[in-house]
């Protein structure tokens, strides 16, 4: 699996740079996400898989009103009516280029998502989805998708800041693209670990118990 971290904003390159740079197969692209060579662009979605505003906008013009569609067929059909947080799913986009869509809620409408791990969660998602998922028809998807183009997850509407989006999306990668995820030892040692994706240090977390 090769990921691309794509951004136009440059604090935000940055970010991912001090914290994702050194990270084998993972490369970050400063430009439109719609120049990387990939096979699937992230979708930064909300759980009823609408893609009027912002990027979301951006890509339903870019491939076209059915990947709309299709999303949210898959989203009735697949889960019940919403793609919760923490989960993702994967389109077709009849585009010759960029062949897949991987939409991936950080909201389940539009929210202010400061304070959250949901960055995390979409994020540990979509690498979830391509490491292990499956299409409708069963096939894996790491047989059909190998490099993935993400943008910054919850920096729009969102408004995370690009250091604790830049922060929760390399512990997704680390935890998933490089296996080091560990199982909590205990309750606190989950609520640290928790607090510690969107506070800035540990000193935070410690002031607040």
């Amino acid at each position: 699996m090769q990921i691309v971290l794509a951004a136009v904003d440059d604090n935000l390159v940055r970010a991912w740079e001090s914290t994702c740079g050194n990270i084998e197969n993972v490369k970050i692209h400063r430009g439109s996400i719609f120049d990387v060579k990939c096979d699937a662009i992230v979708s930064p979605a909300n759980s009823f898989g609408f893609m009027d505003g912002g990027l979301n906008l951006e890509i339903a013009e870019y491939f076209g009103s059915h990947v709309q569609e299709r999303l949210q067929k898959l989203i009735q059909s697949r889960h019940h009516g919403e793609l919760l947080v923490g989960l993702a799913e994967v389109v077709d986009t009849d585009h010759d280029e960029i062949p897949y869509l991987i939409a991936a809620p950080t909201m389940r409408v539009p929210t202010i998502l400061t304070e959250t791990v949901n960055v995390y969660l979409a994020t540990r998602a979509i690498l979830t989805l391509v490491k292990f998922g499956t299409v409708p028809d069963g096939t894996p998807v790491k047989h059909i998708i190998e490099t993935i183009a993400i943008p910054g997850m919850g920096t729009g509407t969102g408004k995370v800041p690009p250091d604790i989006c830049a922060h929760q999306m390399q512990v997704a990668i680390a935890d998933i693209l490089l296996s080091q995820y560990q199982f909590p030892k205990s309750w606190l040692d989950a609520e640290k670990s928790h607090h510690l994706l969107y506070a800035n240090d540990v000193g935070d977390w410690q002031s607040e118990n």
